[in-house]
């Protein structure tokens, strides 16, 4: 099983990804946590390069940073783990890249989904858990965190980027499920629980 958490920042989406990880190893179930851009010595170099506020790039270079990693990702760590039966867990995967990218740059959405397609080599997560807040309580929760290069992109483009997973949820409703990220951390727990039906 495949499963990928998102969210704007300050959602929630460590906390929640540690308890379900600490829940699989109680249940003895074998799993790998990971995180995007990341998992890999390619994927965390690019992560750096993303995430440097000294860095100015182009849109689309941004994005095919973001599909460069995950290519790596998917090839070196996702699929083999998922092959030997393991659960992985992903904090982000392409949701978030559809989200910032398409969404929040503005690069057109059907070319970032065929991206997306070409990347992934018909790996999909099977559940996405989408941890919901308002962009008020994330700036709430942020304000005191040093600020990488996405992080400084603006109020506008994170509301577009906001606005961009409620329509996510609304086009992939069997894959992409809305948890109240507001609620406390044991109830949004096991809200995930139930809806992984794990």
């Amino acid at each position: 099983m495949f499963i990928s958490f998102e969210g704007i920042d300050g959602a929630g989406k460590t906390t929640q990804i540690e308890l379900l990880k600490n829940y699989l190893f109680k249940m003895g179930v074998e799993f790998i946590s990971i995180r995007e851009p990341g998992g890999t010595l390619l994927a965390e170099k690019i992560r750096t390069i993303l995430l440097d506020p000294e860095i100015s790039m182009p849109d689309r270079a941004e994005l095919l940073l973001f599909e460069a990693a995950r290519a790596d990702l998917i090839d070196k760590v996702i699929k083999p783990n998922l092959e030997k039966g393991k659960i992985v867990i992903c904090d982000r995967f392409y949701d978030s890249t559809t989200a910032y990218q398409s969404y929040g740059r503005g690069i057109d959405f059907e070319k970032t989904l065929d991206l997306h397609e070409f990347t992934v080599n018909n790996i999909h997560p099977d559940k996405t858990i989408f941890l919901n807040i308002s962009l008020e309580e994330s700036a709430r929760r942020i304000r005191s965190k040093r600020k990488d290069r996405m992080e400084q992109s603006g109020d506008e483009f994170f509301k577009k980027v906001y606005n961009g997973f409620q329509e996510l949820v609304k086009k992939y409703p069997n894959r992409i499920k809305m948890i109240n990220a507001n609620d406390s951390i044991k109830n949004i727990h096991e809200n995930i629980l139930n809806e992984l039906k794990l």
